[in-house]
């Protein structure tokens, strides 16, 4: 065996950018290198813990300055937990990074001409914005080094809250959350104190052992509550006991649910929830129209800010009454039923069954009449006998998940020939992979980013591409 390379220590580097992916950069030697949870301005030394012959990736061992645009994260597990990395980021500067980001994107990947890029839209609450969060126990809490220093027995306990990035069996014990507003806090910390006094045992990953494994915790604009538990173990007093607490301690929860998963894996796709009180569904209101959801359904987790995201669709479309609309990845049919009113026609597509259901329910419930859904691959359903049986469309939305679209697809987008395509992407690089294998046909007219997540680097973004060729 050879010996293992010693990996150099940076003394004294000075972050400039952010990255694609919410690191920071710095440049050493004309050589990128890539630290996380930094900003641009801060001084430190860096260890490389990977080194490649283009970039470098590293941790911080010792700040010698801050960023004077530094601020205080308002979480106590900042640092630690994965999900809000730029609490330290004022948030003008999140906003002008994650525009940068678009840019950077559209510009690296797509390699097309771009109109100028509309000033993102902010998001209207920064904190305890999001309508849904899903908690995971574990048998066996991450612990910091500060932690371990102090007392290495406590890495005996368990934990309930969030996954270490990277680490599938690692969970971070979640004391606050400032994403999703109350009473999700108080909700997650009673089944914590419950399940403690009552001596259930939490989900043991690598063992496949264990009685509590997900808390789900839904809301609506209104403060309706969805909580869906999910056991591993089919035991019906232990889970009639901390369902009935539930009931007891916070009757407000309108819809309240149970799963038993006992597979490998903690996707509810293929379980069956059981309803245990109120009902088997939240109703959300959006531009005067309801949208059912159910304990599986996709559901953008921003409500206020997925408004202003769908408004931007519709304008870019430019619906004059006349035409024929395809929505795909259409979810639960938000987007197809918002349109329907200034359409002829409106089909949706979705690989999910139960979400094409409850896409027809939306129509339903609504009363719009002229809303078709068809449950399947895109890349298999979209072809030219699909097309011949539903009409030409003259509009595609599009709104695929983080991975873009199939390139079989895009191929199905360009051959069905509509006037314009609007591309509704989280993922701002698999957005411009697409657009550019669509660039020999279609043309990037409008550019509009929509911050969906503030406190991440995530962000949501809106191109309008019309036809250039026959």
């Amino acid at each position: 065996m050879g010996r293992k390379k010693t990996l150099p220590l940076l003394e004294r580097v000075k972050i400039t950018d952010i990255g694609s992916e919410g690191k920071a950069v710095a440049r050493v030697d004309n050589m990128v290198v890539f630290v996380p949870m930094l900003i641009p301005g801060d001084i430190v030394d860096i260890q490389v813990t990977k080194k490649r012959r283009k970039y470098m990736e590293g941790i911080v061992l010792r700040f010698h300055e801050y960023s004077a645009d530094r601020i205080k994260p308002r979480c106590f597990h900042f640092g630690v937990c994965g999900g809000c990395r730029w609490q330290h980021l004022p948030y003008d500067l999140q906003l002008y990074h994650k525009e940068k980001q678009v840019n950077d994107n559209l510009k690296r990947i797509g390699k097309i001409e771009l109109p100028e890029i509309s000033p993102i839209i902010a998001s209207s609450e920064i904190y305890f914005y999001r309508n849904k969060l899903e908690y995971t126990f574990s048998a066996r809490k991450w612990m910091t080094k500060e932690e371990y220093a102090s007392d290495p027995d406590l890495v005996k306990e368990d934990a309930l809250g969030f996954h270490i990035p990277g680490q599938f069996d690692k969970v971070l014990d979640i004391r606050e959350c400032h994403l999703q507003p109350d009473p999700s806090n108080a909700i997650r910390d009673a089944v914590r104190r419950y399940a403690h006094k009552k001596s259930l045992s939490f989900f043991d990953i690598r063992q496949q052992s264990g009685f509590l494994r997900n808390l789900i915790i839904r809301n609506t604009s209104e403060g309706k509550l969805m909580v869906i538990v999910v056991f591993f173990l089919d035991e019906p007093e232990r889970i009639k006991g901390l369902l009935s607490f539930l009931v007891e301690e916070f009757p407000e929860i309108h819809s309240l649910m149970y799963v038993i998963n006992k597979k490998q894996n903690d996707s509810l796709a293929d379980q069956e929830p059981v309803l245990f009180k109120g009902e088997d569904h939240l109703i959300e209101e959006m531009e005067g129209l309801k949208f059912r959801i159910g304990p599986k359904s996709f559901y953008q987790t921003n409500t206020r800010q997925s408004i202003k995201l769908y408004k931007v669709g519709e304008e870019f479309a430019g619906l004059r009454g006349n035409e024929i609309v395809y929505d795909l990845y259409t979810g639960t049919g938000t987007i197809a039923n918002l349109v329907a009113g200034s359409v002829i026609k409106v089909i949706g597509i979705e690989y999910i069954e139960e979400s094409v259901r409850d896409a027809q329910i939306n129509s339903e419930i609504n009363n719009i009449k002229n809303t078709q859904f068809f449950a399947g691959d895109i890349k298999s359903v979209l072809n030219e006998s699909f097309i011949s049986e539903n009409g030409k469309p003259d509009v595609i939305i599009t709104d695929p998940p983080r991975a873009g679209m199939h390139p079989d697809v895009v191929k199905a987008i360009v051959s069905a020939s509509p006037e314009k395509i609007v591309y509704i992407s989280c993922n701002p690089a698999t957005q411009a992979r697409d657009i550019l294998l669509m660039s020999g046909s279609y043309k990037v007219i409008r550019i509009q980013p929509v911050d969906m997540f503030p406190q991440t680097h995530h962000v949501e973004n809106v191109v309008l591409l019309e036809r250039t060729a026959r």
